[in-house]
């Protein structure tokens, strides 16, 4: 009878490397923004192997504590702000349309004021596809505008954002010219001004890893993933906004409070 091998009961080298940096890194000893000891500097206070050290770096950037750059090195990843998402912000917009004081401030982040908010953008007309026509409850092929959005508070990106509006609703109208963006208070603002009073919003939100162009635009390290937030805007029971929005998992707190009573 062959003996089945015992499994190795302790923990790699290179995990008890990591384990003592990232306890350092938790703990302040490595503060954020601050440079890592050096590859050989490692190797002899672990007494290990550069390869061990490598493996043990490379766990770290996975897990999105450290990161690494050609002339630099390796260092603890800095704090990125927090912001708070929650379920009330549409309700805030629409309360304050119909009060006629306009936002000044980054509509998903109320601590973000205007002057420190800018927006990349790209419009285009495009007709649906099968999926973004199942949510709209249109058919596919039928004409959209689409308006891509990148979100930057402080110069820093936060979020993506692909917004589709049926292109018969708002053709030949300001909201359909990209020079009018940014828009105080956001589609809540955009449909108002057209004779639409939002009544509902939906949002279905799953998590992902980031897909390499995600990573480039927000700059999102190794091991961090996104929220993907579907958003179907609605008048009535017509869809009349549909929206994917991308945002880094480490920088966004959804908050939703449901009330049933």
């Amino acid at each position: 009878m062959t003996d089945v091998p015992t499994p190795h009961s302790q923990p790699r080298r290179y995990r008890l490397v990591a384990d003592e940096l990232r306890r350092r890194i938790r703990a302040g000893v490595i503060p954020p923004g601050s440079l890592l000891p050096s590859e050989p500097a490692l190797m002899a206070e672990f007494s290990v192997a550069r390869g061990t050290v490598r493996e043990a770096l490379a766990l770290l950037r996975a897990e999105g504590l450290v990161v690494t750059e050609m002339g630099r090195g390796t260092y603890a990843r800095p704090a990125v702000p927090v912001r708070r998402l929650g379920s009330d912000r549409y309700r805030a917009e629409l309360e304050q349309v119909r009060s006629g004081g306009l936002t000044t401030s980054f509509t998903v982040d109320r601590q973000v004021e205007w002057s420190d908010y800018s927006l990349d953008k790209e419009f285009r007309e495009s007709p649906a596809t099968s999926p973004v026509a199942e949510l709209f409850g249109v058919e596919p092929g039928t004409m959209l505008l689409e308006r891509r959005f990148v979100f930057r508070a402080h110069g820093i990106p936060q979020q993506t954002s692909t917004s589709y509006l049926l292109l018969d609703m708002v053709a030949g109208t300001p909201v359909a010219d990209p020079a009018n963006e940014p828009w105080p208070g956001g589609n809540t603002s955009q449909l108002h001004s057209l004779g639409y009073t939002i009544t509902a919003i939906r949002e279905q939100v799953r998590a992902r890893m980031a897909v390499a162009d995600e990573a480039d635009v927000l700059r999102i390290p190794g091991g961090v993933p996104v929220f993907v937030i579907t958003r179907q805007t609605y008048v009535e029971a017509k869809v009349v906004e549909v929206a994917e929005i991308v945002i880094p998992a480490d920088r966004v707190s959804l908050d939703y409070r449901i009330d049933l009573a």
